[in-house]
């Protein structure tokens, strides 16, 4: 049996005021106060870091702020991203049994296959790429990225229809080791638009964004119908944009982690992204940590993992770090997307010891 999805758009709203309505669906959906959803969204200039990310490293700060582009923190992890009118958001808010997915991995393979299935009927041959993008050609299309709250899924993506890539190469410090391992030299190299590839003519949003619905109906075998954005989840959007998401408190919540004198840095790369790990440590041999901060580019659900894990790190003992966090993630009952618990380790062990290592690609 097809289970039907409500369709909405939102249009262009502010950077913030998006990511607050994406809480809000959350909520409203564990509360049983709205039903699996499809949601459209298109950003004025804007600038997000991920969930995990450290935003003066992911960020040209003083390059956004001169021009004027809205800064913002999504809700989920993943990488830094300019967004404009030129591109637009899709989002799937549903419950576990709706699809009978509930693992992360499986999550990302299905609604992207899906998306590929469907922007591939507009005559260009769109690939899922393990572990969150789209591609054609080896080129990004489209990014996604996603979670589990409680019973509700929240998967996010976004469609690249025009894109000005001087400006977003100028907005966003994107490290040189990324583009280097897929042999381009800067942003604008990695992605490819639908402008470029229909010879600046490109179908019309509203043929892409069918041809989305299209794949995930024939994909997911669900049953999207458009319907209306409630009061309640307005309210809510509200809400939550006043009391957290639309706050400089939370968008600047990890910042320069690195910065003070005493803190040991260091990173691990691998098939789940980058993370970084920032350790203070204390004692006379300096063998336990005092505080850890971790950061990257990585997927996990919960978000709250990260908090949890480095609460749990407080006061370990160097020498425990692995079997801690292999503990720790064991219990937690939290899904990751490629990313081990063996890379946190390692990446933790590499702050101590002030390396950066990348792992081998193939």
């Amino acid at each position: 049996m097809t289970r039907p999805f409500r369709v909405i758009d939102t249009g262009v709203r502010p950077c913030r005021d998006q990511m607050a309505f994406d809480q809000a669906l959350i909520e409203c959906h564990k509360a049983g106060e709205i039903p699996d959803t499809v949601r459209f969204l298109t950003f004025p200039p804007s600038v997000l870091v991920g969930r995990h990310q450290a935003i003066s490293q992911e960020l040209n700060l003083p390059a956004c702020r001169e021009a004027g582009v809205g800064i913002g923190r999504r809700i989920t992890g993943g990488g830094a991203l300019y967004l404009d009118e030129g591109q637009f958001g899709w989002e799937l808010i549903f419950s576990k049994q709706s699809l009978g997915l509930t693992n992360l991995g499986d999550v990302a393979r299905e609604i992207c296959e899906a998306a590929a299935a469907g922007l591939s009927k507009l005559g260009v041959a769109v690939k899922y790429r393990p572990r969150n993008d789209l591609e054609v050609e080896g080129r990004k299309i489209s990014g996604t990225g996603g979670f589990f709250d409680g019973d509700t899924i929240f998967y996010q993506g976004t469609t690249l229809v025009d894109m000005d890539g001087a400006r977003m190469a100028s907005l966003l410090n994107i490290p040189v080791a990324k583009l280097a391992k897929r042999g381009q030299t800067s942003g604008a190299q990695r992605v490819v638009t639908f402008t470029e590839l229909f010879d600046g003519t490109p179908p019309p949003v509203a043929e892409i964004k069918q041809a989305l619905l299209d794949g995930f109906a024939e994909r997911l075998g669900i049953a999207p119908q458009w319907g209306e954005i409630t009061e309640r989840e307005e309210e809510v959007a509200r809400e939550i944009f006043d009391e957290e998401i639309g706050q400089d408190e939370f968008t600047y919540s990890i910042d320069n982690p690195s910065q003070p004198a005493d803190v040991r840095s260091g990173s691990f790369t691998g098939r789940g992204g980058t993370i970084a790990a920032h350790v203070r440590l204390e004692g006379p041999a300096q063998n336990r940590i005092r505080e850890i901060v971790v950061t990257g580019d990585f997927f996990v659900t919960p978000p709250s993992t990260i908090l949890n894990l480095e609460a749990a790190l407080r006061g370990v003992m160097v020498d425990e770090i692995e079997a801690e966090v292999a503990r720790f993630f064991e219990e937690a009952q939290v899904g990751l997307l490629t990313a081990a618990p063996a890379d946190f380790a390692q990446a933790i062990r590499n702050a101590i010891e002030g390396a950066e290592v990348v792992e081998p690609v193939g």
